[in-house]
């Protein structure tokens, strides 16, 4: 349809029938199977107000959405589609690793190729609109939906939400209708990442200056890649939930984010409005959710009940609906709904695309890439096929298929392999494999879960086995980590450590063997430094996804290398967070072998993370050059994209093994109007050398890079003195400098 006969439509549309555009039910109401992703509230829905409804949450699959989509159009007064909308997050059957291991890939393709593969799958089973990608950027790694998020840095973050939108709709606008894509939704608006005390949903507060500094990157990211829809976040911001923030959704994410496709609620945080006390009733809060901007109402009745009866008696004005339909139209529009209302939903691509062998092969490569060690003595890993028959595997990892986030739905375990199939797959049969112990003691109640685990006298006598099977074997692997119900939504924790019952295995295993390698699983960062001082090696495998048992095998054998850099901060001990690499120095900065006393930190334990943003070790070891930087003199402040300095350093492979390197590249101001990081990612290059081999690589600093908000609320560069680092994390002295003039 043109834009003209989209506004024909909507002029002949009924009060009743535009506000319906507006309202999102849960699959349940339609009498189908839902996938549940919040409480189901106080909606009182009638089936006729059913009729009129526009999009649909929750659910998948061909034939059951073409039903779905005939019933619809077949009672709604001018026969116009629904949208059929679910958390895609990392995949949608063939499951790619968490977005935050994504995110230490320092390889924005794989975020894009893994929302390719999800799209299409998504597609293919009948759905439009994915709620990904997650743009916040996280800072306090006791918030459980770290793992949704690229991690700890504004650019990043940019990159990677930008990829991933691009990924999931294709390069340009036109491209959202053609066959595979869907409608990518940024998440949440705004600043949903920062929660006070790490816990959920809580209030967030930040100078606006830190707001557009560093947490508007990321949806900047996702808002230039062209992403279609965005959605409030449950937050408070300086004390105005998102979900009635006119400031922030008409004037920061439409002017000056430049969004302009449709805004949707979280899951009844519409109706929320009231319990944060900002609205007395349901009516009030459709007021101030419409006057905000939010176009659609996701998992409520407040639109459907209460927004005809504002507008009827002049206390909203009716332009706001039309403005928020017409918005909704278009994405229907751009998809083609409105030529083939069920798009790309077809049983029989389902059964060819979804978990085929190239998207496994995809999934595979993808996970090895994003595996951080974090410790490897004595060059410990990787372990040889030969030795294999000496060492033990045992842990709670290693026999189970749970390898997936906790937004991976809705995934299918029995595709997936465990880490024993796969290494026995690999060396045969001639291994020993151990449970060791179960996730945790008893029955750990995790939000509505219950795991089972043993009793203590059942977990004394596993443990008691594994520890005499420890004491001949050549080396010991135990696969451990948080159960991927300990990560997510509504999982926010004061104490990010390794269950009890799984450190009891390792302190005893350790005792008799030393020769331990711990392979962690995990979605967010936890404390490592005990486990690392029981282990000769450390491998940090997040939650995997479909093929992270392959990928782990491939990594431990040295098949592959692990490559990947962390996205987040570790702490020493997690009353450490929120914890960030780009810091800024404070009037007395703590150095090297000062006291505790009086300068910025702790008495009782290091400020600084254990291990830093950018960290990472290889199976090889590299060395750098110092860095040098040139000035172009050519470059002129007329032609900002020009590069006005050129950094460079040569990095040569020092060891015996091939291997990757992240070369990532850092900048600092100096001083400044206002107080600066001590340094900020500018630039990542990953390159692979053989051993022995050197390349020299060059960044180009161009002078926006060196753009900041300044006192007086103007963005811009200032001039001064500039420190340029690059190495092989954020912690690397090696710099040289230059004047901005």
């Amino acid at each position: 349809m043109t834009e003209q006969q989209l506004k024909d439509l909507l002029a002949d549309m009924s009060l009743e029938e535009k506000i319906g555009q507006m309202v999102q039910l849960t699959a349940n109401f339609y009498g189908t199977d839902m996938l549940i992703t919040g409480p189901m509230g106080s909606a009182k829905i009638e089936p006729e107000d059913m009729k009129l409804c526009g999009t649909i949450l929750g659910t998948s699959g061909a034939a059951k959405l073409k039903e779905i989509q005939d019933n619809a159009m077949a009672t709604q007064p001018h026969h116009i589609p629904m949208l059929f909308m679910l958390d895609v997050i990392n995949g949608f059957q063939t499951i790619f690793p968490i977005p935050l291991a994504q995110g230490c890939s320092f390889e924005p393709e794989i975020a894009r190729k893994g929302a390719q593969i999800a799209a299409k799958e998504a597609a293919a089973s009948g759905l439009h609109v994915t709620f990904a990608p997650m743009a916040d950027l996280v800072r306090d790694a006791r918030w459980g939906r770290v793992m949704e998020s690229p991690g700890e840095d504004p650019y990043l973050n940019y990159c990677f939400a930008k990829a991933m939108t691009e990924g999931f709709q294709g390069e340009t606008p036109e491209n959202l209708k053609e066959k595979g894509n869907i409608s990518a939704c940024l998440k949440h608006f705004a600043c949903y990442g920062y929660p006070e005390g790490g816990r959920e949903y809580d209030n967030v507060e930040l100078s606006e200056r830190t707001l557009r500094q560093d947490y508007l990157s990321g949806y900047q990211g996702a808002v230039d890649g062209g992403c279609r829809m965005a959605m409030t976040s449950f937050n408070t911001l300086n004390r105005v939930p998102s979900t009635a923030n006119k400031w922030l959704m008409r004037k920061v994410l439409r002017e000056d984010l430049g969004f302009d496709g449709v805004l949707i609620s979280d899951y009844s945080a519409v109706e929320e409005l009231i319990p944060h006390g900002i609205a007395e009733d349901k009516r009030e809060a459709a007021r101030l959710a419409i006057e905000a901007g939010v176009d659609i109402d996701m998992m409520s009745d407040v639109y459907l009940h209460y927004l005809k009866e504002l507008v009827t008696s002049g206390e909203v004005d009716e332009t706001l609906v039309d403005e928020a339909v017409l918005r909704i139209l278009k994405l229907k529009n751009d998809l083609g709904l409105f030529e083939n209302p069920y798009k790309d939903a077809s049983e029989e691509d389902e059964k060819n695309l979804i978990l085929c062998d190239a998207h496994r092969a995809a999934a595979r490569e993808a996970a090895a890439k994003t595996f951080v060690l974090l410790k490897n003595e004595n060059k410990t890993l990787p372990l040889s096929a030969q030795e294999a028959t000496g060492v033990l595997f045992a842990g709670p990892y290693v026999d189970t298929r749970a390898l997936c986030g906790a937004w991976s739905f809705p995934a299918t375990y029995d595709n997936i392999k465990t880490v024993q199939e796969c290494i026995q797959e690999h060396i045969g049969n001639a291994c020993h494999f151990m449970k060791g112990c179960s996730m945790f003691y008893d029955k750990e109640v995790i939000r509505d879960y219950v795991e089972e685990g043993m009793t203590p006298d059942e977990a004394e006598a596993s443990i008691e086995q594994t520890v005499q099977a420890a004491k001949s074997a050549s080396k010991v692997v135990l696969f451990l980590g948080e159960s991927f119900r300990q990560t997510g939504e509504g999982a926010s924790r004061t104490c990010i450590t390794l269950p009890e019952i799984q450190m009891e295995l390792l302190k005893r295993v350790s005792a008799v063997n030393n020769n331990v390698i711990v392979v962690l699983f995990a979605g967010r960062p936890i404390e490592v430094a005990l486990i690392e001082s029981l282990a000769k090696a450390v491998l940090y495998v997040w939650m995997p996804g479909t093929e992270g048992a392959v990928a782990i095998t491939d990594v431990l054998f040295g098949v592959k290398e692990p490559t990947g850099r962390l996205a987040m901060s570790f702490p020493n001990v997690s009353s450490q967070e929120p914890l960030y690499y780009n810091r800024f120095q404070g009037g007395r900065p703590r150095n090297p072998g000062d006291p505790k006393a009086f300068c910025i930190g702790y008495i009782d334990t290091e400020y600084r993370p254990l291990h830093s943003f950018g960290y990472g070790l290889s199976y090889t070891t590299f060395s750098y050059s110092p860095v040098t930087v040139i000035k172009r003199e050519t470059n002129t402040k007329a032609n900002e994209a020009e590069a006005a300095w050129v950094a460079s350093v040569m990095v040569t492979n020092t060891g015996d093994r091939e291997g990757t390197e992240t070369v990532q590249l850092y900048i600092r101001d100096v001083s400044g109007s206002v107080v600066r990081p001590v340094r900020e990612l500018k630039g990542f290059e990953k390159i692979t050398l053989k051993p022995g081999e050197s390349r020299e690589v060059s960044f180009e600093i161009i002078e926006p890079m060196l753009r900041f908000w300044r006192i007086d609320m103007t963005y811009g560069s200032e001039p001064g003195k500039f420190e340029v680092y690059i190495g092989g994390d954020s912690t690397t002295e090696n710099k040289a400098e230059f004047d901005e003039v």
